[in-house]
């Protein structure tokens, strides 16, 4: 069977004319059976017609111009009609490119850019709001008080840019509203930047300047003061951190006169005496710690108003804060605090008046000499200005100080005759050459 089995490739499947001499022992029904075991034919690969590739060619050109066109798509045979030239035609003047172009950039690509900072000192990045430039101000002011005077100028000029118009100016009022009773300890630097806008403001809207709306923003949080003193933990301290603040803007906020000096607003001394009626009318903690404090900071300047205008406010107060000291379920520490206040007004506020101190004598002055400092003896006996023999022994300290000092002690406090500069310890001597020998060692290798 293999004799006549041929391994070369194709080999007995070359195709054969009919006239072949090696099918003339084959029978027709054999002939039939070797062709019928062959594959189809497959149709040959033809080109389109050139009308056909010209329109491809306009297609992919107008689907993405950055795609090569085929050999064959490149040519424009002459006898393209005339509708495939007038396709040609618009093409070319719908297209964006240009041949004068100094460079192409694909449609996918994208420069790149440095990223923008937004610094707003800078100019840079997005413009800051109203509330953000007041926040910042505020921030400022809250870490660094002491650049009060140098920046307040600065911020006036800045806010005077920016309100214009009646919304602004009711939204930084309210900015400083809220941040001077939400930032702890910032109701004094409040109050001041409050006086200082009242008279450097511009911009005056029909519902009234600066200090008139400042003052409804306070009336509106005066006219619930028999709520809060009643609420709940975190409106009381809210409506403590109102109080306080007004108690810095009557203390600091100055109505100018065309006859005389600078005088206060008379509405917030109503309005304080008010509210601390209110907060003794509820003796709570919280209650009576705020109106301590407000006290202590405002009462000797309220009980002057009041006495000017012949009223007795300070002297009613001091009997319901002793009704309370002695009734009142209070705190002992409150209680304390109430009975410390008492002490501090029965010495008026703690002020000494002007006479007084200019007549003080070491007789008539037992404290004539508390700020004095205090020596000591040479066997270690303390003395002080008001010793009877102060005299005598601080001439002692002297002449010791002059035994000690030599005369030819330079008078620029300069002491080279006290120590030999070419003399030198023994020990230190000799530790220092062995750093030399050291340093010098590390230094060769």
């Amino acid at each position: 069977m293999t004799e006549n089995f041929d391994r070369a490739p194709g080999a007995g499947r070359a195709r054969m004319k009919p006239t072949s001499p090696g099918l003339a022992d084959v029978g027709d029904g054999d002939a039939k059976f070797v062709f019928n075991q062959r594959e189809p034919l497959r149709q040959p690969r033809t080109s389109p017609p050139l009308t056909e590739n010209i329109t491809n060619s306009i297609e992919v050109i107008g689907a993405d111009s950055r795609t090569p066109s085929k050999p064959h798509q490149q040519g424009i045979d002459k006898r393209t009609p005339a509708s495939q030239e007038k396709n040609l035609d618009s093409l070319v003047k719908t297209s964006i490119l240009s041949v004068n172009a100094a460079e192409f950039y694909p449609s996918s690509f994208h420069t790149y850019q440095e990223p923008v900072s937004e610094d707003i000192s800078c100019g840079y990045g997005h413009e800051p709001s109203l509330a953000e430039l007041v926040e910042e101000f505020l921030s400022h002011l809250n870490a660094s008080p002491g650049s009060f005077e140098t920046e307040i100028e600065y911020i006036a000029n800045m806010l005077n840019s920016w309100v214009t118009t009646e919304e602004t100016l009711q939204e930084l009022v309210e900015l400083i509203y809220t941040q001077s009773t939400a930032i702890p300890n910032f109701s004094y630097t409040g109050a001041r930047l409050c006086n200082f806008l009242s008279h450097n403001l511009t911009f005056n809207s029909p519902s009234g300047n600066f200090r008139q709306l400042l003052l409804k923003r306070c009336q509106t949080e005066y006219e619930q003061r028999d709520v809060a003193v009643t609420g709940d933990q975190a409106t009381q301290k809210r409506f403590h951190a109102y109080v306080l603040f007004l108690g810095e803007l009557y203390l600091r906020l100055e109505l100018k006169s065309a006859k005389g000096p600078p005088s206060r607003a008379e509405i917030l001394l109503t309005a304080l005496g008010e509210l601390m009626n209110s907060l003794f009318s509820h003796p709570e903690d919280g209650n009576l710690i705020c109106a301590v404090k407000l006290l202590k900071l405002t009462g000797s300047v309220l009980e002057d108003a009041w006495k000017e205008r012949r009223k007795s406010d300070m002297d009613q107060l001091v009997k319901r804060i002793k009704n309370i000291v002695v009734d009142a379920k209070c705190s002992r520490d409150v209680k304390q605090m109430l009975l410390q206040l008492l002490e501090l007004r029965s010495s008026n506020w703690g002020r000494v008046h002007a006479a007084a101190a200019a007549e003080a004598t070491p007789d008539n002055d037992p404290n004539y000499f508390m700020n004095e400092p205090t020596f000591y003896t040479a066997d270690g006996t303390p003395f002080t200005a008001a010793d009877p023999d102060y005299s005598e022994k601080y001439q002692e300290i002297l002449d010791r100080e002059d035994d000690y000092f030599p005369e030819d002690c330079e008078e620029n406090g300069n002491e080279s005759s006290f120590y030999d500069e070419d003399e030198m310890d023994p020990e230190i001597e000799e530790a220092f050459e062995k750093f030399c020998l050291e340093s010098e060692r590390k230094r060769r290798q």
